[in-house]
């Protein structure tokens, strides 16, 4: 069980309430992820207050009200899942610093410099990020802010999203096992057998994933494939 100094509070307002609990915060979080932690642990201590700070207790009405219940562990539950529990500095710097990793991923998967039509690589990008002093919101969408950054690096580096078309032409026994690489990466627009018996395809992928694509093929036909990038 978390110390009081070292817990945060959980607060939920329902039925008109305010209601608040005293948690350990990480523990907290992985149980409003779905985790299969006892309430009891998350809990520094087992009361249910409309002012924590204060010391001050909901009434049993309030909260047979809000919960069908008087019981704080119940009530605690829903607490959490369903209402904010605050970060501790260090979560919300580690939160960020994974949408930051989420948000270059994406930008460097399907973006391009569209007068090479190749990608960046994703150190530029988040160089280009630094630079332009991208403020990363842990609480907002990946492609929310995939848009916002998209539109602030483009002054620093030519870039935007964009699909491309590959051309594609690999020996007939490799197609099956290709297949499954083109319907990871993207979708087939053409496809033609030829007379003897290799297989030649237009496939449409996300502009930044080119590199990687050409390795799974190289690998999967043991280099057995030609590509031609069309414009």
């Amino acid at each position: 069980m978390i110390t009081l100094e070292d817990a945060v509070i959980a607060r939920l307002e329902y039925y008109g309430e305010r209601f608040e609990i005293l948690v350990d915060p990480d523990l907290a979080s992985d149980f409003k992820r779905g985790e299969d932690i006892k309430i009891e642990d998350i809990l520094a201590v087992e009361e249910v207050f409309k002012d924590a700070k204060k010391g001050d207790k909901a009434s049993e009405e309030a909260m047979n009200k809000a919960f069908d219940s008087a019981d704080p562990l119940e009530a605690a539950a829903t607490i959490i899942r369903k209402g904010h529990v605050q970060l501790t500095a260090q979560q919300r710097r580690d939160m960020q610093e994974d949408k930051r990793k989420m948000i270059v991923a994406k930008i460097a998967r399907e973006a391009i410099n569209p007068q090479t039509k190749l990608p960046h690589p994703a150190r530029r990008i988040e160089i280009a990020m630094e630079e332009a002093k991208i403020r990363v919101d842990p609480f907002k969408s990946v492609d929310e802010q995939v848009n916002i950054t998209l539109k602030a690096i483009r002054r620093l580096i030519p870039i935007r999203l964009e699909k491309v078309q590959v051309a594609i032409h690999i020996p007939g026994e490799d197609t099956g096992k290709v297949y499954g690489i083109i319907t990871e990466f993207g979708e087939t627009k053409k496809e033609e057998w030829q007379p003897d018996g290799s297989w030649v395809a237009v496939v449409e992928i996300p502009g930044g994933m080119q590199d990687n694509f050409y390795q799974k093929l190289s690998e999967i036909t043991h280099g057995q494939v030609e590509t031609k990038l069309l414009k």
